[in-house]
Formats: C-alpha cells, structure tokens, sequence
C-alpha cells in the first residue's frame, strides 16, 4: 500500500472506487455554501497535506493490515509534510455492509480495528500516555505517535458530519492539534468557530462528548466515533477488543 498525494493529473491511476471516494470528499472539504466544521482539515485539504489510503473491505484482517502500513508509512513522513497534515483511509464497502449496517455495527467495526491495528504496533506505546482510555490524557498511539481519530459512515444521517459515502477514517497527530491551537488567544476564538459551523452542519445537536484533550471530564475515546444520536458507550471497548486480538 502507498500512501496517495493528490492531484488532477494523478486521478487516472485510480480505480473507479478511488476516484469516486477522493471527489466526494473533495465536495465536502470545498462547499462554500455549507462549510464543513473542522476548519483544520479544510486548511490541509486545500494546501494539499492531506495524504490518502485506499483499502478493502473493513470487515477482513487484510484491510486493518494495510491500514497499519499506511499509517506507518505516514508517520514516517508526517512531519515532513505541513502542519496541517492528516492520513485519510477509504474503505471499499461491499453492498451487504451498505444494505445492513446501522450506526452502531460501524461503531464495533472501528473499535475492532483500532485494537488490530494495536496488536500490530512494532514500537511501544509513548511512557506519557497512559494505556487507560479512561484516563483524562489516554488517546490512541501507533509507530510511537498520538492521534486523533475520526470515523465517518454511510449510517451518519443526522450528524451529517460524521456521514461519508463509504467509511472513512481521518487520522491527525496530536502534533498538528497542538500547533493549530498554540495561540492561546486564537485557540477559544477558533473553538467556538468550528462548533458554530456543527450548528449549522449537523441536523443533531453537537454531541455532549465533544471537549478539549486534557480536560479533567474529557475521554478522548468518545469523540473518535460518535454516534447518530446522543448515546454513548459507557465503557470504551478498545481493550475487550485488544484482548481478542494478542
């Protein structure tokens, strides 16, 4: 698997899926009239330091393997990239997962991977970061690098957000998140912009587990899928999974 960086003239060297999924991303990240929220990925879509993976069915162990060289071989390169870098996985869905899946089975789906993809890290997790999702700083690592995770599905109806076509998987280190906020005066006035275009975006109200990484009643873990609705799990399910998984 190689990562992607995209252009025009390149689009040609996709198979149909590829090129289907890339433009209707590139939909989202470019409507002006309806914005999409996250102003950070708008900026690295745009400046072209977004890099981008295709892969098979979600469902099957080969895909969470290319899925871990793919994000392998980003962080690798990550910080040569910009600032404003992510790694952004399309997933090809068979028509049975697009007649059948309902939120919360892509909500195990992601779960599933996270923990695979775990069992398949070379590099031990950072001393910093506790291994406890239920820790205030827990967040997920891999190759040695912290990242926030974000999922979207064709579930998504309400959250439209977190709705794609296909399931997708945007992955940003922390160290993007950090230099994006580094002004502290510009970090609130920036916060309180993107959650005003969720107002805007969403048919749902903003999720009540949105929060700042850090907070003493944050969990990471809870922002990485959310669901259509205001439900949440009660208990992240990434170490059940791991444990199936080593």
């Amino acid at each position: 698997m190689n990562l992607y960086k995209d252009s025009h003239s390149n689009r040609h060297k996709l198979i149909d899926w590829e090129r289907t999924a890339l433009e209707q991303f590139e939909t989202k990240m470019t409507d002006k009239k309806k914005p999409f929220p996250c102003i950070p990925a708008t900026i690295g879509f745009s400046t072209n330091q977004l890099r981008y993976g295709f892969v098979g069915d979600p469902r099957k162990h080969s895909s969470v393997i290319e899925t871990a060289e793919l994000l392998r071989d980003f962080t690798n390169v990550s910080k040569k990239i910009g600032t404003y870098t992510s790694l952004i996985v399309f997933y090809k869905l068979p028509q049975d997962i697009k007649d059948t899946f309902v939120v919360e089975d892509y909500e195990q789906l992601f779960w599933q991977h996270l923990s695979e993809l775990t069992a398949m890290d070379h590099i031990d997790w950072p001393e910093h970061i506790p291994k406890d999702p239920h820790h205030p700083i827990w967040e997920f690592c891999f190759h040695g690098e912290r990242y926030f995770m974000f999922c979207g599905t064709p579930a998504h109806t309400k959250r439209i957000s977190r709705h794609f076509p296909t399931m997708m998987l945007a992955i940003t280190p922390r160290w993007v998140l950090q230099e994006f906020n580094k002004p502290k005066n510009r970090a609130k006035k920036i916060k309180d912009h993107i959650r005003k275009r969720l107002r805007k975006y969403d048919a749902a109200d903003i999720h009540s587990d949105l929060n700042s990484y850090g907070a003493k009643d944050n969990y990471e873990w809870k922002q990485y899928f959310l669901r259509d609705n205001h439900t949440t799990l009660s208990k992240c399910p990434y170490h059940r999974f791991l444990r199936l998984f080593k």
